[in-house]
This record gives structure tokens, sequence and C-alpha cells, in this order.
């Protein structure tokens, strides 16, 4: 690639960098914050038992981890606000990702090429792959936490999973340059903490990384001597024993949990519009495996492929949120094929394709500028693009207090408990929680057309609830009941009541 060339990449990555760092700081929501930031709020307040992050229950949670523990001990130390923290969690993400590409892209650069023009050219060859990253996907919009294309970055950039893919990186990189050296015991020590950090603070990404893993060791050369053998094992050991003795929930018990397959089948729709466009990075590694059989990317991508296929086959899934695993390698290869070993006309062709393929990804996400640019000063094709974050719910916060129980559909049960409140029923399916389909069918019972008065006001007394949040189209008591006192009407016309005692 020619230096004019590799500069307008480098360029064009610093853009996309500094528009991430102005959403990060601009922390829109449309999607999970809302238990994140409960998470941080019930660990900052409880540190040592935090219970159930949504609803009222002493119960464990997988949300409490390694990560989420730093936060609200940072909130805790520096007295900022959660969503501050959750604004400092999401650039500490950022950086850690992108330092991660930078590292994990540089154990597949040439050792002899040093010096500025080696580091100039490693500095291309990480921006290009972080454009593959953000933008090789597809031409139909897709947003998950723990996928990276640039909208679902933008909107998850605060979330666990990212930080557990930037430590991803970091654990890949570190593991190939140990396997690569022959280190000793400490460094392969510490790579297993790293991992069970990973698997802790988000379970489905650290799939992904012990898939990685694998597919480095898989992919060493020369192969692990006996002794390297014997410190993975020795690391793998370190990693379970921090999985058993983390005190916030049981790790292993996740192998048994139901209710994930329904709410993950969207993972299989669309993918084509979705995907076609690694079609590229396919391609890549197809290069990548004639001239190596044992390469890491195409092992990887062949673990990730065979998981997400055999759950779609099975009916898991939940399984869906490897995928991941199949598309990281196949965009990381299309990036440094670009700068690879073959012929130069086709790195010239695939340079050129692989061009013309980041713009139609980079244009189908534009609408993320809205994240950061007023929508009225879009031009008309990029506003049509952008779908506007939720609103929240801090109106409720003159009034409603922490610790507060609050009555409310699953939309806004998903959001509310962000402010220090309960809600009755969890927003998002809860394996720990035993009673959770008793608490779904009180909300449902209450909000029924049927129900009677009498069972509406049992469900009220039955979990201490002091608020009530719903249109008045939801159901329920009639605002003009005695129980009920009107207190302010929310942005979108939700209405804000309080349960009067002694009233029923």
């Amino acid at each position: 690639m020619r230096a004019a060339s590799s500069g307008a990449v480098r360029a064009a990555a610093l853009l996309v960098l500094v528009l991430l760092v102005a959403v990060a700081l601009r922390l829109p929501w449309q999607g999970d914050l809302g238990i994140h930031a409960a998470t941080v709020e019930r660990l900052r307040h409880h540190l040592t038992d935090p219970g159930n992050p949504l609803v009222d229950a002493n119960t464990p949670s997988p949300y409490y981890s390694p990560w989420t523990v730093f936060l609200a001990v940072l909130a805790d130390a520096t007295g900022v606000g959660t969503f501050v923290v959750l604004k400092i969690a999401a650039l500490i993400s950022l950086t850690l990702l992108v330092t991660g590409v930078w590292r994990f892209v540089g154990t597949f650069a040439d050792p002899s090429d040093e010096g500025a023009a080696g580091r100039a050219r490693r500095g291309a060859v990480t921006a290009l792959v972080l454009l593959c990253l953000l933008f090789l996907w597809g031409t139909s919009l897709f947003k998950w936490s723990g996928f990276l294309g640039l909208n679902s970055l933008a909107l998850t950039v605060a979330y666990p999973s990212t930080f557990a893919l930037g430590a991803s990186f970091h654990l890949w990189a570190l593991l190939r340059r140990a396997l690569a050296r022959g280190a000793g015991l400490p460094a392969f020590l510490s790579l297993g903490l790293l991992w069970s950090v990973i698997l802790l603070s988000h379970q489905f990404t650290g799939v992904v990384a012990s898939f990685g893993v694998a597919a480095m060791v898989a992919g060493a050369r020369p192969w692990p001597a006996r002794a390297v053998w014997g410190r993975l094992v020795a690391a793998l050991a370190v990693g379970i024993v921090v999985l058993t003795v983390w005190p916030y929930y049981s790790f292993f018990s996740l192998f048994d949990a139901t209710g994930l397959e329904e709410i993950h089948r969207p993972l299989y729709w669309n993918l084509p519009g979705r995907y076609w466009l690694l079609l590229l990075g396919v391609f890549a590694l197809a290069l990548r495996w004639r001239r190596d059989r044992r390469d890491p990317l195409v092992v990887f991508f062949a673990l990730g492929a065979v998981m997400f296929a055999a759950g779609g086959v099975s009916g898991h899934y939940s399984w869906g949120r490897v995928l991941p695993a199949a598309l990281i390698p196949a965009q990381v290869a299309a990036g440094l094929e670009v700068f690879g070993a073959g012929r130069r006309a086709l790195r010239t062709a695939f340079a050129g394709v692989l061009g013309a393929a980041l713009l139609v990804g980079a244009w189908t996400q534009a609408g993320t500028l809205g994240y950061v640019v007023p929508h009225g000063d879009l031009p008309r094709p990029l506003a049509d693009r952008y779908k506007a974050p939720w609103r929240g719910y801090d109106w409720l916060t003159p009034w409603v207090t922490y610790g507060d129980v609050v009555l409310a559909k699953t939309n806004p049960a998903r959001q509310i408990p962000a402010y220090g409140p309960y809600t009755v029923a969890p927003g998002y399916p809860d394996f720990f929680l035993p009673d959770e389909a008793a608490r779904n069918g009180a909300v449902a019972a209450y909000f029924a057309p049927g129900t009677g008065r009498a069972a509406r006001l049992a469900v009220l007394r039955r979990y201490d609830v002091k608020w009530i949040v719903g249109y008045r189209s939801d159901g329920g008591l009639a605002a003009g009941d005695p129980a009920l006192h009107k207190v302010t009407t929310g942005p979108r016309g939700q209405i804000l009541y309080k349960v009067v005692s002694g009233r029923g």
C-alpha cells in the first residue's frame, strides 16, 4: 500500500476513534445500559452483599464481575454519579480495545520489519484492521453487545462486553508472544488470571476469548514444547480456581441456565444482509489457509463458525453469541492481507475491493453521527439513518428514591433500576431469581383488564410497591382510585403514581 493510502487509512481510523470518544462522553441509551448502571448502583451501596440488581431480592447475579466491582469502587472513591462512571468505563474499554488490536496485529508482523518504517507500517495495518472490525459487516444495521460494528459499539461501548473484548485482544496477543518466546510460568499464570476475569465479566465474550486462546495455541509455530504445555495447564488451573471462588455468583451454575434461546433467536435472522461484506474476510482467510493449514485466524474462524452453525441447527440460539469468534478473525485477516506476503497485484486488487466495501459499510452505519451531532444539523440522508436513543427515566428521581419498589411493564423495568429503585419484575431474564415467573405474572395480572381491584391491591402489598409508572392505556387501577396519587407526567406521557398507604 502506498504511503498516501496508508496515511488516509490512519486518518480515517483516527476520525472514527474521535467519533467513538465523543459518543462515549454522550453515552446514548438504546439497549441494556440500564442493567449495567443498576449493577454499579447496587455495588456502590452494598459492595459485599449487593443483592439482585433489578428487584428487591437477595440473590446472586452474573452482572457482579471484577469489572463492575472495580467501577463501583471507583464510583465510591470519587463520589461521581453512576452514569459518569459508565462514561469513564466506556473510555477505558475503548482504550483497551484499540491497544489490544494494536498488540494483536503486532504479533503478525514480520520480525525483521523494524525501525521507523516498520512502526509506520504497523500503525497503518492496525488502523485498517480497526476499520475492518467496525465497518466490514453488511448493509443491514445490526447491534448487539459483543459485536464490534460501529453502530453497535456506539451503543455498547460502556458495557462489560466491550471491556471483555478489549481484554481478549490483549490476552491473544500476550499468549502468542508467550508461546513464541517460551515464557516462564509467571507469565502463563497471569494469562490464566486474565482469562478468568474476561469470563467473569462477560460470559459470552469469555467463550469467544476461549476459542481465540485455543486457536492461538493450535496455530503456534513452532509447536509448543512439553514444558510450555505444562505452563498452559497451570494457567488453565489458575483460571478455573478464580472462576470457582468468585464470591458474587456461581460461574459454573450458568451452564444450567434456561430460557435464553428465544431472546437470542434474532441472532440467526437476515445473515446475508448483516454480514455479506465479510465475504472479503473469508477470502482472506482462504489465502491464509493455503499458506498455512494451522493459521491461528483460520482455526479461530472455524471454531466460531462451527459453534454458531451448531446453535442454529440444534435450536440453542444462545450459542449465536459466539459469532464474533468467526467475525473477528475474518475482519482481522482482511486488514492483514492488504499488507501481507501475497503477490503485489493481488494485494492491490484486494485493497481496492476492500476499500469499496469499507465505504459501503461506513455509509450503512453513518447514522451513528447522530449520537454526537444534533439531528437537525445532519444532512437528510444521514438523518434518515439515525435512530434516536431512549429518553431515560431521570424525571422520576425528584420523587422516587434508592431502594423504592416501582411497578412497571417490561420496557420501563429495563431502565428504572439504573437510577436506584427496584421494579417488581426484572426487565431481563434472571436465572438466579427463583420467583421470576411469579413476579412476571403479578405485573401481568395487575395490568390485565380482567383483574379486580382487590387482586391489584394484593400485588401492590405483596411486593411493597411505592410507585407505579405507566400510560393510561396500560391498564391497572383507575387514575382516580383512592389508592393512587398522581405525582407527575413524563416526557412521553407516562404517569408516575404514588401508592397511598391505607387507602386499599
